[in-house]
């Protein structure tokens, strides 16, 4: 569900959309972590465990898919759908494939340069919208859910 007529809430007059946004992206993490970790588990039988020796490599391409079909089917990963927030483009639109896409992949390269992701956890913490280098860089944001007005 997309309406166009959607636009960002102002995080000053509408601060309830971005309340506990920085502490809920980190729950939903660590939730999305988890449960990619399992799924890898799970399909550790299946390389005839030879999947043990490269499983951080595992971790990353299970991840990677995961966060770009739930962001894009739902603009949420289960992680974030669990503490009630969602991704959303400058637009206000949901993401679609492409954002999903883009999203996770400046997800994926702030990680691999821990400077980069210091200075997101920074901008989600000090940044009036909560955003992070890589919504920054796009123009998206991660609201409450339960904030609807």
């Amino acid at each position: 569900m997309t309406t166009s007529s959607y636009v960002l809430p102002d995080p000053e007059t509408q601060a309830e959309f971005y309340s506990d946004v920085p502490v809920k992206r980190l729950i939903a993490w660590l939730v999305d972590v988890l449960l990619i970790a399992v799924v890898c588990v799970l399909i550790l039988p299946f390389t005839a465990f030879t999947g043990i020796f490269f499983f951080p490599v595992l971790m990353a391409v299970v991840g990677f898919i995961y966060r770009v079909v739930t962001l894009a089917s739902g603009s949420a990963t289960w992680g974030m759908r669990l503490v009630s927030i969602e991704m959303r483009r400058q637009t206000g639109d949901l993401f679609d494939l492409t954002t999903a896409l883009l999203h996770t992949t400046g997800f994926y390269v702030s990680f691999a340069f821990p400077l980069l992701q210091l200075v997101s956890v920074i901008l989600m913490l000090t940044s009036s919208r909560s955003q992070g280098l890589t919504d920054l860089v796009m123009g998206t944001v991660a609201l409450n859910r339960t904030a609807r007005l």
